[in-house]
């Protein structure tokens, strides 16, 4: 003992009444408990430009669904060549186009089309690239090197121009599920990466060795375990390339290589319109803009679900 050091020294310690040690020590266990799928809810919906996105894609979903209760004028059968390039009229209140269709009813009725072509290319990419992306990245191994392999060739072919090689040579079967095919068969290698590069991080966890402790099989370690921890990035790349899929189907009609001319799209509205610019702007500044909102929200939901599911952007803000 240091010579300096009191032996009569006291201490003082505070009464059990004041310091109750339950109330520090309690664990909160009232409210639901917190995942990421929460997190990022609580996230998003204080976020304005995700209320934003939204409302414009619901909006355009009912346009597609519904295209009765925005205009009762029929896009191809009421065309009048004295109407050709006139501005707007009673009834008609973004004018005509040169063949004397009116530019709202062909605006309304293309959305369908161009918002069908973004919902199969999307469902196909994530098909294949999720099967791609989850095999390659669990099983490893020959598998992995046979599907990533495969992966770098079609990633090495640029989609538009695979797509429009496809249409040129299927032009006489051309419609929304051959043009579909034609953009999602070479555009799902980015899911199928993003997606490898997830479950060779999460297949390492705990809770994963856990399950293969107690026996269970690898493919529903998969199923069950490993993919619903990793799926978050391939919603937001997934959300992000349906924009691009509508854009693809618009410059390939827009080339003439998409769909036949008689088919409601914007991106056949853009065509015909192009020799008018100067002397009628709005028949192709319209779909245009119908064309930049659809996927500048599908674009921005994107963002804002990217962010909320990544916790070290939210910490940030």
């Amino acid at each position: 003992m240091p010579s300096n050091a009191r032996i009569d020294q006291q201490h003082y310690v505070a009464p059990v009444e004041e310091t109750p040690v339950a109330v520090v020590d309690a664990v909160k266990t009232e409210g639901k408990p917190s995942n990421l799928w929460r997190d990022a809810w609580l996230d998003v919906r204080r976020r304005p430009m995700f209320w934003i996105s939204a409302a414009l894609i619901v909006l355009v979903v009912v346009v597609a669904l519904f295209p009765g209760l925005f205009t009762q004028v029929p896009p191809n059968n009421d065309c009048q060549l004295s109407n050709s390039n006139a501005g707007p009229t009673e009834g008609h209140p973004l004018g005509f186009t040169k063949q004397g269709c009116d530019i709202y009813s062909r605006i309304i009725h293309g959305t369908s089309t161009s918002l069908s072509v973004g919902l199969i290319v999307t469902a196909l990419i994530a098909i294949l690239g999720i099967t791609m992306g989850a095999m390659a990245g669990f099983y490893g191994g020959w598998i992995d090197s046979v599907l990533s392999r495969l992966g770098d060739i079609f990633f090495s072919i640029p989609y538009i121009l695979a797509a429009v090689v496809i249409m040129s040579v299927f032009s006489k079967y051309a419609n929304v599920w051959v043009i579909s095919l034609a953009i999602g068969i070479f555009a799902w290698p980015a899911t199928a990466r993003v997606l490898r590069a997830e479950i060779l991080r999460v297949k390492n966890s705990d809770f994963v060795m856990a399950a293969t402790a107690l026996g269970v099989s690898r493919f529903r370690i998969l199923l069950r375990h490993v993919l619903p921890n990793s799926i978050a990035p391939v919603i937001v790349i997934t959300t992000i390339g349906l924009a691009s899929a509508i854009v693809a189907e618009a410059t390939l009609s827009f080339l003439g290589v998409g769909l036949p001319s008689t088919v409601m799209s914007w991106g056949n509205d853009i065509s015909q319109a192009q020799s008018d610019l100067r002397t009628a702007p709005q028949t192709l500044i319209l779909p245009s803009i119908a064309l930049s909102v659809t996927v500048l929200s599908f674009i921005m939901l994107g963002e804002v679900v990217r962010d909320a599911l990544d916790p070290k952007a939210r910490a940030r803000r």
